[in-house]
């Protein structure tokens, strides 16, 4: 799972010199290869359950592989009108499989940190316009104050966006959480048209998800802006079994939703959907005297980058690959191998510290010394990787299921190996 050790520190061959003279490309791969690939990470295999990694599908790695070679410049229409065709096709897929309304706009965008930004700035620009201030051209030196009102378990790359904005990553507003990591409704302060009220959907380390119903009827009632951190927790919305868990999404303002994590697309990948077009559009615009403009969607006109790749693509291709279905058996399995996991740690004695709501498994393998004991000889073992958390002042450990590929015997197994080492350390 993790690389040898030897690997890592035969990584030292590439501190050298910058070569007067350079050396043919296919040295250069070859050095890649035999010096890179030992050193890598197996986070793409069935059984890697650290962070929220997932896989990637053999379809998207193709796709990514063409799109590489087009060498495609994603900003305009007129820059690549395959790029811009793709994008807007899986942007209105997107809103059709999160049973989204239509006018929902959609930017693809690196990852979770860059979605988060992208949409505070919409909520950025609508609260200040509502008040007569036009941030884009005046910014914030002058301008009405913002609140930002969030659960007490917010993710750090939402507190990142944050700072990056000018809101700050210090002035949010806790609401306190539950034993499972939920916002307690009722604790949920005042808001009104200058609140942005952010919510999770699903929380990181639990898997739980906030109620998104209730916390939209609140923000409807007071005008005030909902955005909801869906890394991975939207995709509940294609179950049956599942789409419980975030009733009343399509009210949320905006939102942030990983794709290289439970839809198994290439890193770097991500998407940011927007309920309102026009706060989308002037926070994110751009025009230059250079510009050949199409008259219909431009990419660049719903992210952060004027130029990028055409990451589009690799999401068009999963969908198009899967279609609604098989969006659907992915996110169910993920949520089963979870389940099948949690139980066998259960039967063999190991406390599971929250439901299992999803697809994170929070469980307890003692305090910090012990656990980070028994996580060295997990990773020794070489069965599955799981990683340390915190939960609510406690050490932890979480595993994440977003793989594709794994099934319910890696879940079984790799659960029996955490029980392995716990006897043998202890």
């Amino acid at each position: 799972m993790a690389p040898a050790p030897a690997a890592v520190s035969a990584l030292d061959a590439f501190d050298e010199p910058l070569p007067a003279a350079g050396c043919p490309p296919s040295a250069v791969i070859d050095q890649l290869d035999a010096i890179g690939s030992p050193a890598t990470v197996a986070s793409a295999g069935p059984r890697y359950f650290g962070f929220v990694t997932g896989g990637t599908f053999p379809v998207s790695i193709a796709s990514n592989w063409l799109a590489t070679a087009w060498d495609q410049n994603a900003g305009l229409v007129a820059m690549s009108p395959i790029a811009a065709k793709l994008e807007a096709v899986a942007a209105r897929w997107l809103v059709q499989l999160l049973k989204l309304s239509e006018e929902t706009a959609v930017g693809f965008v690196t990852g979770s940190t860059t979605a988060h930004m992208t949409a505070l700035l919409a909520a950025r620009h609508a609260i200040l316009a509502k008040r007569g201030w036009d941030v884009e051209k005046k910014g914030l030196s002058g301008a009405p104050s913002i609140r930002v009102v969030a659960t007490a378990d917010l993710h750090s790359s939402v507190l990142k966006a944050l700072g990056m904005i000018g809101l700050g990553r210090e002035t949010v507003v806790p609401i306190p959480v539950d034993e499972q990591g939920k916002i307690v409704v009722s604790r949920i302060p005042a808001v009104d048209s200058s609140t942005i009220l952010i919510a999770q959907a699903a929380n990181v380390n639990s898997g739980s998800f906030d109620d998104i119903a209730a916390l939209a009827a609140i923000a409807a009632r007071n005008d005030a802006w909902l955005h909801v951190d869906a890394a991975f927790g939207a995709w509940a919305r294609t179950s049956p079994t599942l789409a419980r868990h975030v009733d009343g999404l399509e009210r949320a303002h905006s939102m942030a939703i990983s794709a290289h994590k439970m839809l198994n697309v290439p890193y770097d990948s991500a998407i940011v959907t927007c309920r309102d077009p026009g706060s989308m559009t002037s926070a994110m615009g751009m025009t230059t005297s250079y510009s050949v403009l199409s008259g219909g969607r431009e990419p660049n006109h719903f992210t952060p980058e004027g130029s990028r790749r055409a990451r589009g693509i690799d999401i068009w291709a999963v969908l198009k690959s899967l279609g609604s279905e098989g969006v659907r058996g992915l996110v169910e399995s993920c949520c089963a191998n979870a389940t099948t996991f949690a139980d066998t740690l259960r039967k063999g004695g190991v406390r599971v510290l929250t439901d299992v709501a999803y697809n994170q498994v929070l469980f307890d393998l003692g305090a910090t010394e012990s656990r980070d004991r028994r996580l060295a000889a997990i990773q020794r073992d070489g069965t599955c990787w799981v990683g340390p958390a915190v939960w609510q002042g406690s050490a932890a450990c979480r595993a994440s299921f977003v793989g594709w590929s794994t099934t319910l015997e890696d879940a079984r197994l790799s659960a029996e190996a955490i029980l392995r080492a716990i006897r043998e350390t202890n």
